[in-house]
């Protein structure tokens, strides 16, 4: 039998005995840091809960939106996570916020004010003309069961895309493209909103609404209109709502 020296068996002892602590002193470090960082999440949703919550009584319950739907659709989706980080802390006030490529994200009151124009239920088909940041389509996704959304503008709608599939919204259909002539596979939808401005309302997006649904779209050059448009067995109802200011409509709708 081979038998180690005394020494060489204390040695080999000792240097086990250091990466057994070498283990699990990072091991611990890891979890401590995981921990900690679990802990920084909860701190900040706190924080963003809280600021949530008061923009929901501030901005959009005192200004008479009304619908239950709406409200919880607000109070549920976390609007920082669809902001620039560093405009994160500002991501609940009351206006809108850039995201890039010259586009921005609505100011929450207009978003809540949209989405209870389109008169929604719960678990309709719905169509969205300019994705943005992603926030409206999520919004829309927590009251009907489909939501289709279009974005022109490409390393947008793959932003918007990554972000609701990491929140797990898998009800929401994003795609790039020019939303003027709607999405005809789809059609036809419960209701449709556009957050673009056109100077017209684009007759494809009419033509895409089932009868009794309606269309929510800002109307305009220079001054612009939030606009809804009611589909009729008769034909078309329209109704003015209130001053607006979106960013313009581009692609088709700048030809016609």
């Amino acid at each position: 039998m081979n038998y180690l020296k005394p020494g060489l068996f204390m040695l080999r002892f000792c240097l086990l005995g250091l990466c057994f602590l070498f283990l699990l002193f990072g091991s611990c470090k890891e979890s401590g840091e995981e921990e900690d960082s679990m802990k920084k999440e909860r701190a900040e949703e706190d924080i963003f809960g809280k600021q949530r919550e008061a923009m929901v009584v501030t901005q959009i319950e005192s200004r008479a939106v009304k619908d239950p739907l709406v409200l919880k659709a607000m109070r549920e989706v976390p609007r920082h996570l669809f902001v620039p980080e560093n405009l994160r802390e500002v991501a609940y006030a009351d206006g809108p916020l850039p995201i890039g490529e010259g586009q921005t994200i609505s100011q929450p009151y207009i978003v809540a004010l949209m989405t209870e124009l389109l008169d929604l239920k719960g678990g309709e088909k719905v169509l969205e003309i300019g994705t943005g940041s992603g926030y409206q389509a999520a919004i829309l996704a927590e009251i009907a069961s489909e939501v289709y959304t279009i974005e022109i503008i490409k390393i947008l709608a793959d932003r918007a895309e990554s972000t609701l599939k990491s929140m797990d919204y898998e009800n929401i259909t994003v795609r790039c493209g020019d939303g003027y002539q709607g999405w005809k596979e789809h059609a036809p939808f419960d209701g449709i909103m556009v957050t673009a401005a056109p100077d017209h309302i684009p007759q494809p997006l009419v033509d895409q609404l089932k009868i009794g649904a309606r269309l929510v779209i800002p109307v305009g050059d220079l001054f612009q209109e939030l606009i809804v448009v009611t589909r009729t067995k008769k034909g078309i109802e329209k109704q003015g709502v209130i001053p607006v200011r979106f960013v313009p409509m581009t692609g088709e709708a700048e030809k016609k």
